[in-house]
C-alpha cells in the first residue's frame, strides 16, 4: 500500500519535572510526553498515526511560519 507523506509541525515544551510534551496544533487532542527528545519524537509520530487513523478525516498540514513568545502582565492577588 502506498502512503502519502505529510509534514506536521510539532511543538515541544518541557514541564517543571523535566518531562517533554509534544503537541501537533493541526490535530486537536494529538499530544504525548517522554523523558527525552528522542522518546517524545518517537511517541508523537505514533500519536499522529493513531489520530489520523481514528479521525478518518483529511487533515492538511498548515504552512509553518514561526513561533513567537509573547509576554503579558498577570495581576497578582494577595
Amino acid at each position: 500500500m502506498e502512503k502519502e507523506i505529510l509534514d506536521f509541525t510539532v511543538l515541544i515544551e518541557q514541564d517543571e519535572d523535566g518531562i517533554y510534551i509534544a503537541k501537533v496544533p493541526e490535530i486537536g487532542g494529538c499530544y504525548t510526553q517522554g523523558k527525552s527528545i528522542e522518546e517524545v519524537l518517537k511517541r508523537i509520530k505514533e500519536a499522529i498515526e493513531v489520530c489520523l487513523e481514528g479521525d478518518k478525516e483529511d487533515v492538511t498540514p498548515l504552512k509553518f511560519i514561526g513561533i513567537q513568545r509573547v509576554q503579558i502582565g498577570k495581576p497578582v492577588f494577595s
